[in-house]
């Protein structure tokens, strides 16, 4: 039962990775996992089988959502955006309840209320940034794009693993969103699979060498700053919801989709509230 949940949860944080403006790192956190991610990619040798049992069947949900959902969640972004959106956004408060019940019996201080102030407009600045129409192109490939490959998969991990700021954002901002996910989906159906691996592999090597190195940091300013690191997180996490909702402005909402958007905020807000306390 255990892990069914642990990859029900990687499931979630997957299609987090997908969404452009959506950060895994907010749903690690607010499903509850997100300290021990930290411990387990950190101290990965420490304790080598509890941390395999752990990160196992969490990599698996989230391969298999990335692998499963990139197509479909795109379709139901594109066709419905206001309920889907909504659901992440309830996905995303409903684990707020959590993080606030780690700071709330810290002494107030004025410190902690500027760490607040300054993650939370930090996030907030990405939210109004604009992709541009730059995309980067996988032919003709050469020693540089390998190693740009690389850097780009550790600067997308640690976005990834960081609260309130999209992975699959800053691929936007890079030019590799579009080209990594036609990949992606391009080794599902199993069209040019050497290729494919080709590229997928040096970002991946990257991703992992990124997220090892930022859950180092990570680990590092909970052990010495827990509560201040808290308040941080808790601007990120906020943030995070100006680059989810800003896109739906301007969109045509009928009553039927503002009904299927409430049913969808309270099933996200109750699965995030339920599996964070799990």
């Amino acid at each position: 039962m255990q892990n069914m949940i642990l990859v029900l949860k990687g499931f979630l944080i997957g299609i987090a990775n997908i969404i452009p403006g959506v950060s895994g790192g907010t749903l690690m956190i607010t499903l509850g996992i997100y300290e021990r991610i930290i411990n387990a990619i950190s101290h990965f040798f420490h304790d080598f089988k509890e941390n395999i049992k752990f990160l196992v069947p969490l990599g698996i949900g989230m391969v298999l959502s990335i692998l499963l959902m990139s197509q479909l969640i795109g379709m139901c972004l594109e066709k419905f955006p206001f309920p889907t959106t909504l659901f992440f956004v309830g996905l995303i408060l409903g684990g707020i309840p959590l993080l606030w019940r780690k700071v709330k019996d810290s002494p107030k201080k004025v410190s902690y209320g500027i760490i607040f102030v300054i993650t939370f407009l930090f996030v907030a600045m990405f939210a109004f940034l604009k992709s541009g129409d730059y995309v980067v192109s996988f032919e003709d490939m050469n020693v540089l794009s390998y190693v740009l490959l690389f850097g780009v998969g550790m600067i997308a991990s640690a976005t990834m693993i960081i609260p309130g700021i999209s992975g699959s954002f800053m691929l936007m901002l890079l030019g590799y969103y579009k080209p990594i996910i036609d990949t992606l989906r391009g080794l599902t159906e199993f069209s040019l699979l050497g290729h494919n691996l080709a590229i997928l592999i040096p970002f991946g090597i990257g991703v992992l060498v990124g997220i090892v190195l930022v859950a180092k940091l990570i680990e590092f300013l909970l052990k010495k700053f827990e509560i201040p690191t808290y308040y941080g997180v808790l601007g990120f996490v906020l943030a995070s919801m100006i680059a989810i909702i800003l896109p739906l402005i301007g969109t045509t909402i009928t009553i039927w989709q503002v009904l299927c958007a409430i049913l969808l905020f309270a099933f996200g807000f109750g699965v995030a509230y339920k599996l964070g306390g799990e």
